[in-house]
């Protein structure tokens, strides 16, 4: 199947070739600015599918709009039926087609020419009025506010916002790609579709938002980045990071006992961390009320003890990196870890909630 991606070497042209390719569409026939017409026009012809996504939207004269995004749409679709093809099409359009602009007339005189070229063919077309697409390789300080904020924050340059409630829609490359793609496998929904989800916020949300990723690397705490809107933002904000950035220090608090060091803080599931301890240390000696852990020993052996603070009820458990046993502290339990072996103790540790000086919620008590 030969596929042709007009527009390929733009934001969502590059995204959407290496999507094609990594699911096995590997006939890909790529159109550039640096293309020529008749480059471009014997691919037309020889496509079984066409992503036209190349268009003109920050141009140096408004007359650019009709050539580059309606005229050369029309020049498409001539070839097309002048050579009686009836190749599934789909078109990257703009919300602001509904707009009295020349930007949003061009779109939809683009519009107008593909769904002439259904009715007098009778093929397949597929039209997308994108709003606000974000995500890795979008050009900043050109159409995106999001990849400029990204690059700016990122780069410690300060942002412009005129208008902080400003509402926007948003929605992310990688789902732009999943709805193209889906394309390929069902042609029978010919029309304007849209992509989901579509992301509701204002510029100053995303700002705001923005800022927080960066503080992360301070504070520790992270946003909720696994899932919706945060998720996709965050995976967009950490593409605009210089490969000098690709790395941060955390803080870590040495003793006679070995190391503490925090990972990572999360707004509402705890913390991670790992300690050290050398040969015959013990660490803890304490018990929670509410507070509770995870421990994984991850180099080493330890002897893990527990006794409860009132009945005096005493339990010890000893484990290894050899056999990997997760180890839970439980509230009203004393407990400590001992290193039984010969070489330094690791542990990863998970806190329900972050460590909180004021309210610390540990008890020190011997066993």
């Amino acid at each position: 199947m030969k596929i042709l991606v007009t527009g390929s070497e733009g934001f969502i042209g590059r995204n959407l070739c290496l999507r094609l390719e990594e699911v096995g569409y590997n006939d890909l026939i790529k159109i550039d600015r640096t293309a020529t017409e008749d480059e471009l026009l014997s691919a037309v012809k020889a496509a079984d599918f066409i992503f036209h996504l190349a268009g003109t939207n920050r141009p140096k004269d408004d007359n650019e709009f009709q050539i580059g995004n309606s005229e050369l749409t029309q020049k498409i679709i001539d070839t097309l039926v002048e050579s009686n093809l009836t190749t599934p099409f789909m078109l990257s359009s703009s919300t602001q087609a509904e707009y009295d602009n020349p930007y949003g007339k061009s779109k939809a005189a683009a519009e107008i020419a593909l769904n002439n070229y259904v009715q007098k063919m009778g093929a397949k077309a597929f039209i997308y009025r994108f709003p606000n697409v974000f995500g890795k390789w979008c050009r900043p300080n050109y159409n995106s506010f999001v990849a400029t904020f990204c690059y700016n924050i990122a780069s410690d340059i300060e942002i412009s916002i005129h208008d902080p409630a400003a509402a926007v829609t948003l929605v992310y490359i990688d789902d732009v790609c999943s709805e193209l793609i889906s394309l390929l496998q069902n042609t029978s929904l010919s029309g304007y579709r849209t992509v989901s989800p579509e992301y509701k916020t204002t510029v100053g949300e995303v700002a705001e938002l923005l800022y927080k990723f960066k503080e992360s690397r301070r504070t520790l705490i992270t946003e909720a980045v696994g899932t919706d809107f945060c998720r996709a933002l965050y995976s967009t904000w950490l593409s605009y990071l210089s490969p000098t950035q690709f790395s941060y220090s955390v803080p870590s608090y040495s003793d006679q006992r070995g190391v503490f060091c925090e990972m990572l803080k999360t707004q509402d599931s705890g913390q991670f961390s790992f300690f050290s301890a050398h040969p015959g240390i013990t660490r803890g000696g304490h018990y929670h009320h509410s507070k509770n852990e995870k421990f994984l020993v991850i180099q080493g052996s330890a002897c893990f003890r527990f006794e409860h603070v009132i009945t005096g009820e005493q339990y010890s458990l000893d484990t290894s990196s050899d056999s990997y046993t997760i180890v839970e502290s439980v509230p009203g339990w004393t407990h400590d870890i001992t290193n039984t072996g010969e070489n330094e103790l690791i542990v990863m540790l998970w806190a329900n909630e972050i460590f909180d000086k004021s309210v610390p919620d540990t008890i020190p008590r011997a066993l």
